[in-house]
C-alpha cells in the first residue's frame, strides 16, 4: 500500500475504557518487542559457526534492533472475537506470538488466561505423515485423552473437507495444496475449547464453503467464553467474523473499536473501496 499519513488517526485515537461487568482473558500492558538482528546481510548463525567464531576468538558481527511493538495495551475479555489490522510489517504477527509466550518482551506485560494457542499458517505439521495421524498427533497435543482422539478424528476431517474430492486424509501431508493444509489445522485446532485462540492467516486459503463452517465454529467458541485473535489481509473476513478490531501500524495501536468503525476509517484511508 502506498505511504499515507496517519497522524491525524493517532491524534483522534483514545482506548475504550475498562469494563468492569466483563472477564478479562488478556491484558497487555504497555507492550514493547524488539528482535535483534545481524546487520550483516551473510550473517552465519548456525551453532558450527557460533562455535567457529569461539575457537578463532571472531567477533560477532555488529545486531540491529527492530522495534516490532510499541507500547500496545489493551484488555481482551471472554466471549470476544478481536481482528488485528494493518500492512504488512506493523506488528499483528509480533503481537500475537507475544500473546503466546513466544517472544519475550522488552518492556510491559503480557496477561493471559491459561495458554493462549497459535494457528498460524506455518502451525507445525508433519509432512512425511498422513493428514489423520496429524490430526491424532494434534489433538495428542492438545491434551485429548485418547479416548476423545478417537471420537474426535472423524468429525475433524469431516470438517476440515480434505476428504470431499478424494481419500487425502490417508495420504502424507506432503501431497496437499497449501488450503487443504490451512483447513486441516483449523479444523484441529478449533476441535476442543480455548481460553484464547490466536489465528494468523490460517483462513486465508480456505474456500467460501469452509470459511463459512469457519465463521460458525468461531461463534461458538466465543459463546463458550473463549476469545479468538484474527490476522487477516482480508477484511472481508475481519468484518465478517470479528466484533472488535485492533488496528496497528509500525508497531503503534492506531485504533481500537468496533470493527465497523475501525475498518471503515482504515479502508477510508488507505483508498479501499467498501
Amino acid at each position: 500500500m502506498a505511504a499515507v499519513d496517519i497522524s491525524s488517526v493517532e491524534t483522534a485515537y483514545a482506548p475504550p475504557p475498562l469494563d468492569p461487568t466483563r472477564k478479562p482473558t488478556v491484558i497487555v500492558d504497555d507492550l514493547h518487542v524488539v528482535y535483534r538482528v545481524s546487520a550483516g546481510a551473510k550473517y552465519d548463525s548456525s551453532p558450527v559457526a557460533g562455535l567457529r567464531r569461539l575457537v578463532n576468538r571472531t567477533a560477532s558481527p555488529s545486531m540491529r534492533e527492530v522495534h516490532a511493538v510499541k507500547g500496545v495495551s489493551f484488555v481482551a475479555y471472554e466471549g470476544e472475537a478481536i481482528g488485528l489490522i494493518g500492512t504488512n510489517g506493523s506488528g499483528k504477527s509480533t503481537l500475537l506470538r507475544a500473546i503466546a509466550g513466544l517472544l519475550p518482551p522488552e518492556r510491559g506485560q503480557v496477561y493471559a488466561k491459561g495458554q493462549p494457542s497459535l494457528l498460524g499458517v506455518n502451525a507445525a505439521l508433519l509432512n512425511e505423515l498422513s493428514g489423520e495421524r496429524n490430526v491424532v498427533l494434534g489433538c495428542l497435543a492438545m491434551g485429548m485423552s485418547l479416548a476423545e482422539v478417537r471420537r474426535q478424528v472423524p468429525e475433524i476431517i469431516e470438517f476440515s473437507g480434505i476428504d470431499d474430492r478424494g481419500d487425502f486424509s490417508s495420504l502424507p501431508m506432503s501431497t496437499y495444496s497449501s488450503g487443504m493444509a490451512a483447513r486441516l489445522r483449523f479444523a484441529i485446532a478449533a476441535a476442543r475449547k480455548h481460553d484464547v485462540l490466536l489465528i494468523d492467516e490460517a483462513l486465508a486459503t480456505g474456500d467460501a464453503e469452509f470459511r463459512q463452517r469457519s465463521e460458525q465454529r468461531m461463534q461458538e467458541l466465543c459463546a463458550g467464553a473463549g476469545t479468538i485473535f484474527l490476522v487477516s489481509h482480508q477484511l472481508s473476513t475481519i468484518r465478517a467474523m470479528c466484533d472488535r478490531t485492533l488496528w496497528l501500524d509500525s508497531g503503534v495501536l492506531r485504533m481500537d473499536g468496533p470493527t465497523d468503525e475501525v475498518t471503515g476509517t482504515y479502508m477510508d484511508l488507505y483508498g479501499i473501496p467498501r
